[in-house]
């Protein structure tokens, strides 16, 4: 069986491809992933998760290697990872009340094989007032996270719905796809 490596250093990935009970490896991709003038964020998703997974097996070829990127997308503009208290208080101040998609995209490359899938995830938000967004940020810190929200915890009582056919690509790496990606590439994960 070829190597499996997770072109990331995400905690939020490795926990979700650890679910499938296949062993792998996580490397850093060291990628920039600034986005291009005028790229929407689906596509910029696209490109990052084949850059990361395409730079990782450069250095492995045998590999069969994932890589993968979310990007909120309010209103046509990319929202990404906060980083700090303050901004994560102004994404979710602007995300208040309204629609978000995350676009959510996995490529895998292996000897033979570059191929990408992407997931995109309605989330509609709330109405917010300041008072639960401190409550929220000072629970979660969800600093590290596109667009401030940690659905798997208490993120979720920030929202009105989330639609999705790949549960799992609002965490940032959609099993459904990646098992099918995988399966393409020779590796079965119910073998």
């Amino acid at each position: 069986m070829p190597s499996l490596i997770l072109a990331s250093t995400s905690r939020y990935r490795q926990e979700l491809l650890a679910r499938l009970r296949l062993p792998f490896e996580a490397v850093a991709p060291d990628v920039d992933e600034t986005a291009l003038p005028g790229e929407t964020p689906a596509a910029l998703a696209e490109r990052l998760a084949l850059v990361k997974a395409r730079a990782v097996a450069a250095r492995f070829p045998d590999a069969v290697v994932i890589g993968s990127d979310q990007v909120a997308d309010l209103g046509g503009e990319a929202i990404g990872k906060p980083g700090t208290h303050d901004a994560a208080l102004a994404q979710l101040r602007r995300m208040s009340g309204r629609e978000v998609i995350f676009q959510t995209a996995v490529a895998v490359v292996a000897p033979g094989l570059a191929a990408i899938e992407r997931a995109a995830v309605r989330v509609r938000v709330r109405t917010l007032t300041d008072a639960a967004i401190e409550a929220y940020l000072c629970v979660d810190q969800p600093y590290d996270c596109a667009g401030s929200a940690k659905v798997e915890s208490l993120g979720i009582a920030l929202l009105d719905a989330v639609e999705s056919d790949d549960p799992t690509a609002l965490i940032g790496l959609p099993l459904i796809r990646t098992c099918a990606l995988l399966r393409r590439a020779g590796l079965e994960p119910l073998a």
